[in-house]
């Protein structure tokens, strides 16, 4: 697997170039893992309903294409994006969804926290406030899309929604949990976490 560092890409040409490298692949193309930032945009999952969108001031609301309702995207958050042949490694959607949960709680581990999954509510939760979320899409037998940390954003874009879905729903960040690592710290660290997830 090719782990790639992007910087800050904005949201839609990251996702065309997603969608690009998927419809593209064949047999031997190699998995990626891109690990990014955003500017911030609300993005909109394919289950996801306008009106959990609250009120969005300028910030952009993208309709895509990955699985989940909406959420948000912004500097100091942490990306990762895994565009892998689930079929050539034996992955399943949702064993893919639980490995990549289990990165981000083993990364909370590393720093002393306890993340934990909630029932039926996708993502990784710390004392029931949602710290990382996850979103996928499937096509052709190989996924893109991924899972975004909270490392050291601004979480005040999430009251203007109802976060995945839930009115109300809490979001916290590492920053917050005594963790003020740069966003490439984090980063590298998330896709560490990921590859061992992932056997790369």
């Amino acid at each position: 697997m090719r782990t790639r560092a992007l910087g800050r890409v904005a949201y839609e040409p990251a996702w065309r170039a997603m969608q690009a490298l998927n419809a593209a692949r064949g047999p031997d193309t190699q998995d990626e893992l891109w690990l990014l930032e955003h500017p911030p945009v609300y993005t909109l999952g394919l289950a996801g309903r306008r009106e959990h969108v609250l009120a969005p001031r300028g910030i952009p609301v993208v309709a895509t294409d990955r699985g989940g309702q909406v959420t948000y995207h912004g500097p100091g958050q942490a990306v990762a994006y895994v565009l892998l042949d689930l079929r050539r490694r034996g992955l399943g959607v949702k064993e893919l969804v639980r490995r990549l949960e289990q990165a981000a709680i083993d990364l909370l581990a590393a720093h002393g926290i306890a993340g934990e999954r909630r029932a039926g509510m996708p993502g990784v939760y710390v004392d029931g406030a949602k710290i990382a979320a996850v979103g996928l899409r499937v096509a052709r037998g190989c996924s893109y899309h991924g899972l975004a940390l909270n490392a050291d954003l601004d979480l005040e874009p999430f009251a203007r929604i109802d976060p995945c879905g839930y009115p109300g729903l809490a979001c916290t960040r590492l920053a917050d949990l005594g963790v003020r690592d740069s966003i490439d710290a984090v980063q590298h660290e998330l896709g560490a976490a990921i590859e061992r997830q992932l056997g790369a």
